[in-house]
């Protein structure tokens, strides 16, 4: 599968962006779809995992009722709105997939590009 990620840019605090990740391929609608992201000198952290079918959804702690993740089987495309952004927000945000369970802590074979999110203050 491959992924393409867009829709990052840069926000003030407090407002909204959405991103996007369409996934093509051989049964791109199969696979568990997800957000990661990666803030200068520190490491890649899990953001939000969503299931094949959209019905289970996982966040990272530090972003539970502020980013809403879905997704568009029939556009093989998931979704991030982060909204309530604060400048800790602020990383390259990469979308990931796969079709097997992603394991403790999550490792998705399949990565898109980043797509840069700015948060000023």
């Amino acid at each position: 599968v491959q992924l393409q990620a867009s829709g990052g840019g840069l926000v003030q605090a407090g407002g909204s962006l959405r991103l996007s990740c369409v996934a093509s391929g051989r049964a791109a609608s199969s696979y568990d779809m997800g957000w990661f992201r990666q803030a200068p000198g520190k490491e890649r952290e899990f953001v939000a995992h969503i299931s094949w079918r959209g019905g289970w959804t996982y966040y990272e702690d530090a972003v539970k009722g502020r980013f809403i993740i879905s997704r568009d089987n029939g556009k093989n495309t998931a979704f991030l709105q982060m909204n309530s952004l604060k400048p800790e927000d602020t990383a390259v945000y990469y979308c990931a997939a796969d079709n097997v369970g992603w394991g403790d802590p999550p490792r998705p074979r399949y990565w898109g590009q980043g797509t840069q999110v700015t948060v000023s203050s």
